[in-house]
Parts: structure tokens; sequence; C-alpha cells
């Protein structure tokens, strides 16, 4: 069974293409994640938030990961974020194209 990690937490920037240049070698490393499927990055620059969509293998993986990155951001000086992890109903998921393999 698939589980989705949601993510978000207030970033004043950078966004965007400088976002992609800063952010590089940490989207590379967790691909290296025990149990990582795929991510989709967030961001809203008018709101300042930024965050990502992650589905890993299992609950475990995922609680692993969120508290890993939870605590990488505290040390980044963010200190308020939100995450929450959801199982992935496959029958449904798959009926909307979602990329679930």
């Amino acid at each position: 069974m698939a589980y989705i990690l949601q993510m978000d937490f207030k970033l004043d920037g950078p966004f965007g293409d400088e976002m992609a240049e800063a952010f590089s070698d940490l989207a590379k490393s967790i691909n290296e994640e025990e149990g990582f499927i795929w991510k989709i990055w967030t961001e809203n620059r008018e709101a300042k938030e930024a965050g990502g969509i992650y589905m890993f293998d299992s609950k475990e993986s995922a609680e692993k990961y969120q508290t890993k990155h939870t605590e990488r951001l505290k040390g980044f000086g963010i200190n308020s974020v939100n995450g929450k992890i959801f199982e992935v109903n496959d029958q449904l998921t798959q009926i909307n194209n979602g990329p679930i393999d």
C-alpha cells in the first residue's frame, strides 16, 4: 500500500527557477530515502509558502522522512511545519489517472 505525505511551511523564498537551483542537491538526495517513490514540489510565492506531496511505499517510511525533514527545516530556521500522512486508495486513484506506480 502506498502512502502520501503532505508537507507545507512558510518560506520567504526563493521560488521558481531560483528555488530549483537552490534545492537541486536536496531534490537529488530525496531520491535516496527509504521507501521513496516520488515527490511533487509545491510553492505559492504570494502566500510565501512551500512544501511538497510525497509518495512512499509504507507508512513507516513516510513517518521517518517526515521526522527527518521537519528537523532539517528547523535547522534552516523554519519552525512551523505542517505534515500529514494519508493512505492512497488505489482503485479510485487509478480511475483519475493518479501516479501510484
